[in-house]
């Protein structure tokens, strides 16, 4: 999956902007099982994956200082921003062939990353539930896609994948 998108003849960052796009479609349907009943403040008041790792919000913009939110309130931020992203022409254009901004991949890299903590957290705080919902296999073939396409193209720091680091290697063996 190594920049298979230069290897077929796509531009590359219309590989990358549609992959994102399907991870991320991919995820929050994935999430939406768990949220509001599942994950909520109460259950799940700090946004983690496992004791070791926290993970504050911030978008740079509206919130430039990292702030503590519980786990729902997180993900909604980082969905909303993400929906933000992709909705931007600028920085997703919505044509194919259009120019993308020179700071695309860096973009792509800070969702799929941010991405991952959800990931992280349904894996170490949800995944009894999702067993039990049977949704298991589903979530194990989306988190494989996601994770042999951003490594294989180099999009997340291997330091950022520490929490699932165990289950990564077996996916990757």
């Amino acid at each position: 999956m190594a920049a298979a998108g230069s290897k077929t003849g796509e531009d590359l960052n219309e590989w990358l902007a549609v992959n994102t796009v399907f991870f991320y479609n991919t995820l929050t349907i994935l999430y939406q099982v768990l949220d509001e009943t599942l994950c909520t403040a109460q259950r799940c008041p700090v946004m983690s994956a496992g004791p070791q790792y926290e993970y504050l919000w911030a978008d740079g913009v509206r919130v430039k200082t990292p702030i503590k939110l519980s786990a729902p309130a997180y993900v909604n931020a980082l969905f909303d921003w993400v929906e933000e992203q992709l909705d931007n022409p600028a920085v997703f254009p919505q044509r194919y062939g259009a120019a993308f901004a020179k700071d695309f991949t860096s973009t792509v890299k800070a969702i799929l990353r941010r991405l991952f903590r959800v990931y992280a957290h349904i894996y170490h705080s949800h995944f009894r539930q999702m067993v039990r919902l049977e949704l298991e296999p589903h979530l194990n073939t989306c988190f494989k896609h996601f994770v042999l396409f951003t490594k294989g193209n180099k999009l997340i720091d291997d330091r950022e994948l520490a929490p699932l680091k165990e289950l990564i290697d077996k996916i990757t063996r």
